[in-house]
């Protein structure tokens, strides 16, 4: 057995007793491969992708908080077992064992949430006197986001009228059959510039919930502030940049969605957040605090277009969708007028065949008047669920129009840097990931643009 380097106090009891046990002839134990819960979602995805991970169970939390992931067969080879540790995890402890009792998943169990809260609503519904119907069938949630003990439902379901009769109670019976004690559901985002969410909460008497990603804490509340399930393979990216000793701006913060992964496991040195929404500044704050990085962050509450700092940064984020054209000055601005540094542009780009993209505000030059080479690189997504939107439309005539917008975007940003610090700058296309699907046609993508000052001669 590998050595257990780092993971939580009894994990490696844990371990041999398990591996113990199967040996001792337990038909029911399974293999599963244990590690830190941070590094759980990068080896759930890497194991689907090698088709190793087993369906069939749960996964386990054991001893000290670490995660068991049940894996395929008898054994997992030890090349699988190195390229966890190091490429999947780098510094992560990857313990092979045998979990002695594991728990069926849901599909084992050959009835999902949403045929369970049918079934159940359908008997109490015909209990209360009402005639069941496909239109009541129809309007019930097959998809939904849970916090912990709050569920969160999309806008889209118990919007038929005979629903009305049946409330409050009918919340109660929701939130039983899915297992929660809080139930909430949004509508559209408020069209009121700080991207409020319109969530009404059906039942509980708040909508505080903490989420944890890739071990880091968001603490929010969902009436008040949006959270992004589909984001994690960005905020894992993040996490993996080498940041150490850079000074990072973002300038839209949010709860913390990037600044967080930028100071807990990218190491930068400082973060300068900006955001408006008071409630996500109140949010940020609290997650700060409970991440132990308040040190090291400054926020800036209020338009970040009137903010009073320049030549500060190394790196700046712009992480606001459909565009964050609105802030490219600023972020010229930001960075280091001697050294200069990287931009990380969030952009929604749509992806027709043959329509000749250009940004919105910007002025399209011909790409040979761009003195300075580019290099692209696209990604594969790592996210299990963005991947499977994702792979609809990357075709290669979708990855020239993120092209042709990237150029787009280095030229009006190549402008913006003169404009704004009075010398040519060279720029360079370092990288364009996609994030996910966020419409028919359209792409999350997010742009590494690298800006450095040229050298002045004579």
């Amino acid at each position: 057995m590998p050595p257990l380097r780092g993971l939580p106090a009894g994990l490696g009891a844990l371990g041999r007793a398990g591996t113990m046990e199967s040996e001792g002839g337990s038909s029911a134990a399974v293999l599963a491969v244990v590690t830190e819960r941070r590094f759980a979602q990068r080896y759930r995805e890497y194991l689907e992708q090698c088709e190793l991970l087993d369906r069939r169970h749960r996964v386990a939390t054991v001893a000290g908080g670490a995660v068991a992931i049940p894996v395929l067969g008898e054994t997992l080879p030890e090349p699988h077992l190195q390229e966890l540790r190091t490429r999947v995890g780098p510094g992560s402890s990857c313990v092979p064992t045998r979990l002695p009792h594991p728990a069926p998943s849901k599909k084992a169990w050959g009835c999902s949430p949403a045929q369970r809260l049918c079934r159940e609503l359908r008997c109490w519904a015909e209990r209360r006197g009402m005639t069941w119907s496909a239109e009541l069938e129809a309007d019930l949630p097959r998809s939904w986001q849970r916090h912990g003990d709050l569920l969160l439902l999309n806008g889209d379901c118990f919007r038929a009228k005979p629903w009305e009769s049946l409330e409050p109670e009918l919340w109660e019976v929701v939130a039983s059959a899915l297992g929660v004690q809080r139930l909430a559901k949004r509508g559209r985002v408020l069209p009121d510039g700080t991207r409020t969410p319109a969530v009404t909460l059906l039942l509980g008497d708040h909508g505080w919930v903490e989420h944890v990603d890739n071990g880091i804490r968001y603490k929010f509340d969902v009436t008040k502030c949006m959270f992004s399930f589909g984001n994690i393979t960005e905020k894992l990216r993040v996490a993996s940049l080498p940041c150490a000793g850079e000074v990072v701006v973002d300038l839209y913060a949010g709860i913390g969605y990037f600044t967080l992964p930028f100071l807990v496991h990218a190491g930068a040195a400082f973060v300068h957040a900006c955001e408006w929404n008071p409630h996500a500044v109140a949010a940020l704050r609290n997650n700060l605090e409970l991440n132990g990085v308040a040190d090291r962050c400054q926020i800036h509450v209020g338009d970040n277009r009137k903010l009073k700092l320049s030549s500060v940064a190394d790196r700046v984020n712009l992480g606001l969708i459909p565009s964050s054209e609105e802030g490219w000055q600023v972020a010229c601005q930001m960075l280091r007028q001697e050294t200069g540094g990287i931009l990380h542009i969030h952009q929604n780009v749509e992806s027709f065949p043959g329509k000749n993209l250009q940004t919105q505000g910007s002025n399209q030059m011909e790409k040979e008047h761009r003195p300075y080479p580019q290099q692209i690189i696209t990604n594969e997504l790592e996210n299990r669920d963005s991947r499977d939107s994702m792979r609809k439309i990357t075709s290669s005539a979708t990855k020239l129009e993120w092209q042709k917008w990237a150029e787009s975007a280095e030229t009006r940003i190549a402008s913006l840097l003169q404009q704004v610090h009075g010398k040519l700058w060279k720029t360079q296309i370092l990288h364009i990931q996609p994030v996910k699907s966020y419409a028919p046609h359209v792409a999350h993508i997010v742009l590494d643009l690298e800006c450095r000052p040229c050298p002045v001669v004579g």
